[in-house]
């Protein structure tokens, strides 16, 4: 089964470009920081509400990506709060990405592919090799969107997270999007995490839209 982080990492991708769009490092960071703690919750590994986070079982998961993130959790023990844990793994959103990305591609789904650009700069691509993992997600989402069925957890976590980052505008249309407005509203209020989420990457997006201006 993917992770979540994986599957935000699949949502993000451009399948005519073979790499991921470009989303803002610090948002797309903090919701990989959010989807990592969505696993380890969904593994029974921590207990979390808005304001708590409390580690149940110290027990590895076998997945490299988040027992990494648990490592750092368990070495700051500090750490109380979902919006301060969120904050620290946020700093560690580069390895959290090269990690899921390592995992895709030792599952099969993506392939690497390397060149270089004037002969000196090196740069990666990543094809998706069939397609079928990402294009199961995108039909899981639209299948709850546009119907009145019950989300399981999963799915829950999915759409909140796609939700906050902005990643469900790369995969539906504005009219789409606009029909549905209101399930998306609905489905990513069950998601404690994913409101925590959301929260700080409107306080990312508000920080950074303060920078272009004043830089700008």
């Amino acid at each position: 089964m993917l992770t979540f982080a994986e599957e935000l990492l699949l949502l993000g991708h451009d399948e005519n470009g073979s790499n991921f769009h470009d989303l803002p490092d610090m948002l797309f960071d903090a919701a990989l920081a959010g989807a990592v703690l969505m696993d380890l919750a969904i593994r029974n590994r921590i207990d979390t509400d808005l304001e708590r986070l409390v580690i149940l079982d110290a027990t590895p998961t076998g997945e490299e990506l988040l027992d990494h993130a648990f490592a750092i959790l368990a070495r700051h023990p500090e750490i109380a709060a979902t919006a301060d844990a969120l904050d620290l793994l946020r700093k560690e959103g580069s390895v959290i990405e090269d990690k899921a990305i390592a995992r895709l591609l030792e599952r099969g789904i993506l392939r690497r592919e390397a060149s270089r650009i004037l002969w000196v700069f090196e740069t990666r691509r990543y094809p998706l090799i069939d397609g079928k993992e990402l294009q199961d997600v995108k039909r899981r989402i639209a299948g709850l969107l546009f119907s009145d069925t019950i989300p399981d957890p999963r799915d829950i976590v999915i759409i909140g997270l796609a939700q906050a980052c902005g990643l469900l505008e790369r995969v539906f249309t504005p009219h789409e999007l606009e029909h549905c407005r209101a399930r998306i509203e609905q489905i990513a209020r069950f998601d404690l995490i994913g409101q925590a989420t959301g929260a700080m990457l409107q306080e990312l997006s508000a920080a950074l839209t303060t920078m272009f201006v004043h830089y700008g």
